[in-house]
């Protein structure tokens, strides 16, 4: 897919600020080397950016930055982009004039944040990437689930319900983002390769559940025959039922009408719904270790700890992605209403105390 171009006034804005240390090099899933730089203060000071506070999946992660950041001992400095590369071009702007000494976000559009990166890297100060990899540019470390995998595991779940056959919906996400390019791709490419039966209809819904209700209702009055629906994320959650409502599809697992539907996050909304019927799997995104893992790199990059490829101490693995660039994936586990295996693809039964949301308080 072409990337979008970030704007020149993006660019105007961001020079001469922000920097990541290069995550290269160095120690594997502990740190390794280097101790507290010199003159690092009792509480170091993170700047962490939200991506937006207009979804479920997002306000989660809000809550859980300041616990996290409470217990690693540091002082925060928040800002809030709302999904507008413009305004997280500034908002680093202002976190490194109040003086943090690393930088956590989650750029939505990550085309255009490499600017951003560059001038942090310029500044040495560390840059920590949640959820998002940028498409260019550095970062001391990328803290991401394998999003590929998203679109694989829906793929092999609808794809063991439907029997190879018929038809389904993906709403995607935004094609600016990497997030939303590999769920459509790594969808597309098992389904063409696991479930030829299957027809595809993919719709670009940038994130937007209004848009996503609308695209999904035209394309159900075209295909009244369709059968799955996979929501690229709980943006789609509420209108995709409303939508399944108003067409009187809404209905049990075990009804002949039901339209099966996965969705990516693993908000305590979606396990509700997988519990009541409503959508059948998710794939459940840890927003709680996305909070703890991007602060903690945040504090070991202050405190000049470095990082290599390999298994980690906490159940995922970091990758090198190019050089300059690693990413720590969390792992990200298919849940649906039995805990059952769907195309080779274990689950997690939606009632497990290990989802962070049945944790949530």
């Amino acid at each position: 897919m072409k990337h979008r171009r970030f704007a020149v006034a993006a660019i105007v804005v961001v020079s001469g600020f922000l920097a990541a240390a290069c995550g290269g090099n160095g120690g594997g899933s502990a740190a390794n080397g280097g101790g507290a730089t010199a003159g690092a203060a009792a509480k170091p000071v993170i700047g962490v950016d939200y991506p937006r506070s207009d979804t479920d999946f997002w306000n989660s992660y809000i809550r859980y930055v300041p616990q996290f950041g409470g217990e690693l001992g540091t002082e925060l400095k928040t800002t809030n982009s709302q999904n507008d590369i413009s305004k997280l071009t500034a908002n680093v702007q202002s976190l490194v004039g109040q003086g943090v000494r690393a930088v956590v976000m989650a750029p939505q559009d990550t085309a255009a944040v490499a600017p951003t990166l560059q001038q942090l890297e310029g500044r040495k100060i560390p840059a920590v990437l949640v959820d998002t990899r940028p498409d260019t540019g550095n970062a001391f470390m990328v803290v991401r689930a394998d999003n590929r995998a998203y679109g694989e595991k829906a793929c092999q779940f609808l794809g063991d319900k439907l029997k190879g056959k018929g038809k389904v919906v993906m709403l995607q996400g935004d094609l600016a983002s990497i997030n939303g390019r590999d769920r459509t791709e790594a969808f597309n490419d098992c389904m063409k390769q696991n479930y030829p039966g299957i027809k595809v209809f993919g719709e670009a819904a940038n994130w937007d559940g209004a848009v996503a209700a609308q695209k999904l209702s035209t394309v159900l009055t075209a295909n009244p025959d369709v059968k799955g629906v996979y929501m690229e994320s709980s943006f789609a959650l509420a209108g995709t039922l409303q939508v399944l409502k108003q067409r009187n599809l809404l209905v049990p697992p075990d009804d002949a009408k039901h339209v099966f539907v996965v969705s990516n996050d693993g908000i305590p909304q979606e396990l509700k719904d997988i519990a009541a019927g409503n959508i059948d799997a998710t794939v459940s995104q840890p927003a709680d270790l996305y909070a703890k893992w991007a602060l903690s790199y945040a504090k070991d990059a202050i405190d000049g700890k470095t990082f290599q490829a390999g298994k980690t101490d906490h159940d995922s693995t970091i990758v090198q992605v190019r050089p300059g660039l690693l990413e720590d994936q969390l792992s990200a586990p298919l849940v649906t209403a039995d805990g059952g295996t769907y195309g080779g693809i274990p689950s997690l039964k939606y009632d497990d105390k290990s989802l962070w949301g049945n944790n949530l308080n």
